[in-house]
């Protein structure tokens, strides 16, 4: 009966004492689960799965946790097993969780030094992003120096090539100033030719005898700048050419203003001028005094004005209304009129407002509808009637000096 008693008193002792160590044990398991858990959260790593009296076995709690693909299982078993096999688990239970939160430890150490690094590599990236602002800076610098340098040696360019242009032009002007004075003196020595070819052949000196009495006698002939005779000639033409003439001189032609002016710049000339009409009829018209540009040193710019004084002649005179004006061509229009007389009147001709001849209009063949644009003398013929044939030619003067 005793011994009954005490072992229903060893049952319940060890019963009480059972449920106090496995209260215990709960108590240790579940402060050391949530231990667990809040380390294992500060890492960032997700928390362990808790399960509460499974089904598939007799644990009271069960706590499972996967690590570095190992996994961690405590199981708390509410019968009352041999105690030191329990604490043998709970002794590798406790060495595992060590192992781990060493592991742990050793990660957060790494990644500490991660952290270190990642700051001194932001620190890295921001200094190399300052370096590429600077290099991108320097970038744009050069980029505009090298404009700059572009724009430098544009400048250059236009410099050597004005500078050529200046020399070339300086060049082409020296050349022409070379070919105009060349031409002059060849003009010159033309000149010179056909006042030597005048003065031997326009003249000549003989004795005559008339009865006793011995008489030297001189002639002198004409020189001729104007001859219009049948129109193969176009008369109708601008300033260079009746500066420079043009024609043939055995057929129609017209000498030119120049060599007309070098003739009667000096010394005293007259002027005959011989016509004739289709029906044969003759006629002249001579003046004492004449010369173009006599007293011009420029006679081109003055327009090579005419002078022309003393008419006889049998035609009438229709120049002396024309003597002090400027010769007017189609593109140089240097008469008193509103309109170009030269244009107008289909010639060239020293015009006033406009004229009372124009010898050098077109060759109309006599009379003609139009008004005074014909080969015309109008003290002889009219404004309507173009003639056949003129001469304008010029000698030195046969009157004795007075």
């Amino acid at each position: 009966m005793a011994l009954c008693v005490f072992s229903v008193c060893l049952q319940r002792c060890c019963s009480v004492l059972l449920w106090s160590v496995v209260t215990l044990v709960v108590i240790a398991a579940a402060v050391t689960t949530t231990m667990t858990i809040l380390y294992l959260n500060q890492g960032g790593v997700s928390p362990p799965v808790i399960l509460t009296n499974p089904k598939d076995s007799g644990a009271l709690v069960t706590v499972s946790r996967v690590v570095d693909g190992e996994p961690i299982s405590i199981f708390l078993d509410p019968n009352c097993p041999d105690f030191s096999e329990h604490f043998v688990h709970w002794e590798a239970l406790q060495s595992s969780l060590l192992t781990t939160l060493s592991n742990h430890n050793t990660d957060w150490q790494e990644r500490g030094l991660l952290q270190k690094l990642g700051e001194e590599l932001k620190g890295l990236a921001g200094h190399a992003h300052n370096l590429r602002l600077e290099a991108d800076s320097l970038k744009r610098g050069q980029g505009v120096l090298n404009q700059q340098l572009d724009g430098l040696q544009s400048d250059q360019s236009r410099i050597i090539q004005v500078l050529s242009d200046s020399h070339a032009g300086v060049m082409k002007l020296t050349a022409g100033f070379s070919d105009s004075l060349l031409s002059l003196q060849r003009e010159m020595e033309s000149l010179r030719r056909l006042k030597s070819e005048l003065s031997r052949e326009s003249s000549f000196t003989g004795n005559i005898w008339t009865g006793n009495t011995q008489v030297t006698c001189r002639t002198v002939w004409f020189q001729v700048f104007q001859r219009r005779e049948d129109g193969s000639v176009n008369f109708f033409r601008g300033w260079d050419a009746y500066r420079d003439g043009f024609g043939t001189t055995n057929g129609e032609h017209w000498l030119g203003l120049q060599r007309v002016h070098s003739l009667t710049r000096s010394g005293v000339y007259e002027l005959r001028i011989d016509m004739s009409d289709f029906d044969n009829a003759t006629a002249f018209a001579h003046y004492s005094h004449f010369s173009v540009g006599r007293d011009s040193v420029n006679p081109e710019e003055d327009g090579y004005p005419l002078e022309v004084e003393g008419y006889s002649g049998t035609a009438g005179d229709s120049l002396l209304k024309h003597s002090g004006m400027q010769f007017t061509t189609k593109d140089r229009d240097q008469d008193q009129s509103e309109n170009n007389c030269a244009a107008y009147y289909q010639g060239a001709w020293w015009y006033r407002n406009c004229h009372t001849s124009n010898l050098n209009g077109q060759y109309l063949r006599g009379g003609h509808a139009s008004y005074a644009d014909g080969v015309e003398w109008s003290s002889w013929t009219g404004w309507q009637y173009s003639l056949r044939f003129t001469e304008m030619k010029v000698r030195p003067s046969t009157r004795p000096k007075s």
